[in-house]
């Protein structure tokens, strides 16, 4: 999906109705949804592909242009039929006053056709990583997800909804408070958290779950028990997309071959960083590990006669 801001200042209040008139300074666009969550990986210096439905229409050269700039390989299915996702948001003084989507579900046969290029794609990646926002790309996710544990493939979900069976055999899911409480239903303490969770991981085979927690940080579930991690932001701007930014870093790592644990505690990082940006940001390379960047000067500097 595409993220559109206008950005303006509001000088009076309409003579028509009760509403703030917003004079409109500046326009920017941003990868949104699963787009944001690739783009955040790509940040991170890691390959990052992109298997999304857009349609034939300007949001959806938007994307294409975006993902170049943001060096994530694009396979796209195009539905002339489908309106591009926007969410367009109105902001004065970095205040958010409005905001409008654009959305539609695609047609059945673009769904099938982006199964098949799935499966095609599974053995050209490490980590399949499934964001979920209910806008019916993931219509078959429960085939995708069996080809790639059948592909030796880590299945990351960032799940949506209170229907968890369809994520059934994934390896970890990342649900924050309110979306797990749709599942498990409200918890008394940790302990009967502990126990909830333990019993709807067993009950749909996930290897792991990921609770993200806002400003009480994020508990890691596993079959060795449970580890937290303490929130570790400075200053809260804005939490939109800071869900995003958690699990691309969790793929990133992953990836790169780090252990769950050791994964969570550097995502738990990134999210206390993009937390201190406006809107759907990114953690660069730079920002999460500057003590890499700091040796890598210094190396040069050694080198240099």
């Amino acid at each position: 999906m595409l993220d559109r801001y206008w950005f303006g200042d509001v000088h009076r209040i309409s003579p028509e109705a009760p509403v703030p008139v917003v004079h409109v300074s500046s326009t920017e666009d941003r990868l949104g949804g699963a787009a944001n969550v690739a783009r955040n990986i790509a940040a991170l210096n890691a390959q990052s592909g992109l298997l999304c439905v857009v349609g034939t229409d300007e949001a959806g050269e938007q994307i294409v242009s975006l993902l170049r700039d943001s060096r994530v390989q694009a396979h796209l299915e195009r539905d002339p039929s489908l309106p591009t996702t926007i969410k367009l948001r109105v902001l004065s003084r970095h205040q958010q006053l409005l905001r409008v989507d654009f959305e539609s579900a695609p047609a059945h046969e673009v769904l099938l056709a982006g199964l098949a290029r799935f499966e095609a794609l599974l053995p050209s990646h490490d980590v399949i990583l499934m964001s979920d926002y209910a806008k019916g790309g993931l219509t078959h996710v429960t085939k995708m997800i069996g080809a790639a544990r059948a592909a030796g493939k880590p299945v990351l979900i960032d799940p949506k909804g209170d229907d968890w069976e369809r994520y059934r055999g994934a390896t970890l899911i990342t649900p924050n408070r309110s979306e797990l409480q749709q599942v498990i239903g409200q918890w008394k303490s940790e302990d009967d958290l502990h126990a909830r969770v333990a019993r709807l991981r067993a009950d749909l085979e996930l290897e792991a779950l990921l609770l993200t927690r806002s400003e009480e940080g994020m508990t890691l579930f596993t079959d060795a028990g449970a580890t937290h991690e303490s929130a570790r932001a400075r200053e809260v701007y804005d939490v939109s997309g800071a869900g995003d930014t958690v699990i691309a870093t969790l793929a990133a790592m992953i990836g790169a071959g780090a252990s769950l644990t050791d994964a969570v505690s550097v995502a738990n990082r990134a999210a206390g960083i993009v937390v201190g940006k406006l809107g759907t940001a990114t953690v660069e390379f730079s920002e999460l590990f500057p003590d890499a960047l700091n040796d890598k000067q210094d190396v040069a500097q050694e080198n240099q006669p």
